[in-house]
């Protein structure tokens, strides 16, 4: 991909709206499913070649301390959508503790219609919102579809397993099935990242000369380990195993894929009018010891409360308004999505949201680190809490645990429990903790989840 270069564009002083004499951006998202934090090059990685990921992150901003909203799927994604952390946001788990016998599955709790969501905001303030790739928060019928959610066109898996496979008979398009017919019969010829991809290019075709959202939550590279042919062939000169040759291949099929997203911006001429995310649902579900190590430095992997369960590579980009080729350590996580894709929008985020705007710093503002405290919690171990409040890091296991403190700023891989040393530190966690959540009937605390 060549260097792309565009006219300066500033967004000045971007805090509760937008500049009115300035186009609002078109906004896209992009998760990926158990990307882990170093598994790109720009954050460590030297086996799997990412060069346009990379180059995104030299043309744009990478973060270092961003956070998905939980250490598995569903949940990490109810918090990106509703803005609420995972003690407050509907849902908290991939499957409930208790069963709702009238939905259509029984455990997959759904959005409710009073839930608001990134796209609902967006929509009304006047941007077309489309959506391709994993949802997780609604099975059909429900109140949980995305076309209920705000989303005027999406495709996709609504149901999380059922996502475990890349070769599936058939899709949802809107709210009716889409046949994939060379996956009938046993035949696997239709992989779905493509064919994401596809639908978003053809998004952006159609739209780009209004404003967008583009909402792309790709499947890769989470299970099952499945690359397409050409790019598991890669890899074949490798003294890997099948397993290593096709997840590596996933990653190459979403870095090509960013290229051909980011080379369309600059074909129509939007790309400095157009703010794009690239980020993971949670961390590595497998670390690769030694080969990969895609959690890179850090502790954990995916259902894990530790970094690398959490922790995720985060590049921003917009050429002209984000600054060029600079790292940031601001922290701050999933909850904080929809204030600030509302500020950038020129629009109110909902009142009752955990998240805070970042905006300022994604155009180049040095901003000090504030004093809130950010939560996670986690359901599938029986009850596991998370807290990082300025550069400590709480994990508390089971609803009387001992909570375990660590200084981020000393010990990046969590190594040193020096909650010892710091009482009165674990004493102000603590009082954060009895209020940080409210109760929740169908994960409540102590009663472990079953695990998807």
């Amino acid at each position: 991909m060549s260097r792309l270069i565009f006219p300066l564009f500033l967004l000045l002083s971007i805090s509760a709206t937008a500049q009115p004499d300035k186009p609002r951006p078109n906004i896209i998202f992009i998760m990926t499913d158990d990307l882990g934090y170093g598994d790109l090059g720009s954050y460590g990685q030297d086996v799997i070649p990412t060069p346009f990921l990379d180059q995104m992150a030299r043309e744009g901003m990478r973060f270092t301390q961003a956070y998905a909203g939980a250490p598995v799927c569903a949940p990490s994604r109810s918090v990106l959508m509703t803005g609420q952390h995972s003690g407050r946001t509907l849902i908290r788990g991939n499957f409930s503790a208790v069963e709702v016998p009238e939905l259509p599955k029984p455990r997959r709790i759904p959005l409710r219609a009073e839930d608001t969501t990134v796209a609902e905001v967006l929509k009304q303030a006047g941007y077309v919102t489309g959506m391709f790739g994993k949802w997780g928060l609604g099975e059909a019928t429900t109140s949980g579809e995305p076309n209920r959610q705000g989303f005027d066109e999406w495709m996709g898996f609504l149901n999380q397993r059922r996502a475990h496979s890349h070769y599936p008979e058939f899709l949802w398009e809107n709210q009716d099935t889409l046949k994939l017919a060379d996956n009938t019969d046993g035949q696997r010829e239709q992989h779905t990242h493509p064919l994401f991809t596809d639908y978003a290019l053809d998004f952006i075709d159609r739209h780009h000369d209004t404003t967008f959202f583009l909402y792309l939550p790709y499947c890769l590279p989470h299970s099952e380990i499945a690359a397409t042919q050409p790019y598991a062939d890669l890899y074949r000169d490798k003294n890997w195993t099948d397993k290593q040759q096709h997840f590596a291949g996933m990653i190459s099929m979403i870095d090509s894929d960013m290229g051909r997203l980011l080379n369309l911006l600059q074909a129509h001429g939007i790309a400095e009018n157009t703010l794009v995310f690239f980020c993971s649902d949670n961390g590595a579900a497998n670390r690769y010891e030694g080969l990969f190590d895609s959690s890179g430095p850090l502790r954990g992997r995916k259902r894990d409360m530790y970094e690398g369960g959490i922790r995720t590579p985060m590049i921003a980009w917009m050429p002209g308004s984000v600054p060029e080729g600079k790292t940031s350590d601001y922290p701050w996580y999933f909850p904080d999505v929809l204030p600030t894709l509302a500020a950038v929008a020129g629009t109110e985020a909902p009142k009752d949201i955990d998240g805070m705007n970042i905006a300022p710093v994604l155009f180049g503002e040095d901003l000090p680190v504030t004093d809130r405290f950010m939560y996670w919690e986690f359901h599938e171990k029986g009850f596991d809490q998370a807290v990082r409040w300025k550069n400590w890091k709480a994990v508390r296991h089971g609803l009387d645990g001992q909570l375990e403190l660590y200084n981020l700023a000393e010990d990046p891989t969590e190594d040193n429990d020096v909650s010892r040393k710091n009482k009165k530190v674990v004493k102000t966690i603590e009082r954060y903790l009895a209020e940080a959540r409210s109760p929740s009937i169908y994960w409540p605390a102590g009663k472990a989840a079953p695990r998807d």
